[in-house]
């Protein structure tokens, strides 16, 4: 299928390959590197090495060499047999810390429009690396407000909502080995700090896609939010909605769990998540 699809491809990356030499601002064997990550692109995602040096103009010999390299380093895999590559999971995790860069741009609207729709304080945050970094933050629109602290790190993915979100979609060994990094810190009596009872809490976010805290990061403090994920299904960020006990009626609670929902799976989408099993669940 990936050979059909090279039939009709514009051969974008080697007419750019070629300017490129021609203009002679280029390293060469960098310059050749990139135009194979494009080309097998352009193919599909994967396709032969023969092809390969065809579409490209390069010898087999080349791009054998220059994809030894690739592959050693992760951006390409082997596919389709000895004599076939894929673009590998470097790509993606590429891919990912750029949508995550972009997402405080993308989400600047959800957050306003949650903001104004609850009244409540409203923060995004990222995964990046091992740390829980809060990128955006919308402030209260009422006079007795929840201090949400300020745009940075936070060492608290086990007790928040927005850290709880992400958590929740991470491989089992992965949530053990970030939260192993910073430990279990018990900042309130209602903090989880237990490693088995938090992985039974994110089951239930997995379930119901929507994390509480429970005052678990801050005493009088309640907060509601859901993860953003992108094309591949993996979490990029999340959004919560955090307000005072003395407004955390059921009803404030349902209208926030609402709003964050919404706006999540609208950001989701456009970053081409899949529908999640209870989004299928409601289609007609």
């Amino acid at each position: 299928m990936a050979d059909m699809n090279a039939t009709v491809g514009d051969g974008s990356a080697v007419k750019d390959h070629k300017k490129r030499d021609q203009n002679g601002a280029s390293i060469q064997s960098v310059d050749r590197a990139l135009t194979l990550l494009e080309t097998i692109a352009e193919l599909g995602g994967e396709t032969t090495l023969s092809r390969l040096a065809s579409r490209t103009g390069l010898n087999i010999s080349t791009c054998h060499h220059l994809l030894a390299t690739l592959v050693q380093r992760g951006f390409v895999t082997k596919g389709l047999g000895r004599r076939g590559y894929a673009l590998g999971a470097r790509i993606l995790y590429l891919s990912h810390v750029c949508l995550q860069v972009d997402l405080p741009r993308r989400a600047q609207s959800a957050v306003d429009r949650i903001n104004q729709a609850t009244g409540e304080t409203v923060q995004l945050a990222a995964l990046q690396g091992d740390e829980l970094v809060n990128v955006l933050k919308r402030e209260s629109r009422h006079a007795v407000r929840v201090d949400a602290g300020t745009v940075g790190t936070a060492a608290a993915a086990h007790a928040t909502a927005t850290g709880k979100a992400i958590l929740a979609w991470l491989p089992e060994d992965e949530i053990r080995r970030v939260v192993t990094v910073h430990g279990m810190t018990k900042f309130t009596p209602n903090t989880i700090t237990d490693i088995a009872a938090l992985i039974e809490a994110l089951r239930i976010v997995r379930r119901t896609g929507v994390a509480f805290d429970h005052e678990e990061f801050r005493p009088g403090v309640v907060c509601v939010g859901a993860a953003i994920r992108d094309q591949s299904g993996a979490v990029v960020g999340a959004i919560s909605v955090s307000t005072p006990t003395m407004r955390a009626s059921e009803e404030h609670l349902g209208h926030m769990r609402d709003e964050v929902l919404a706006a999540t799976r609208a950001l989701s989408l456009e970053l081409g998540a899949p529908a999640s099993a209870h989004e299928r669940a409601k289609a007609p």
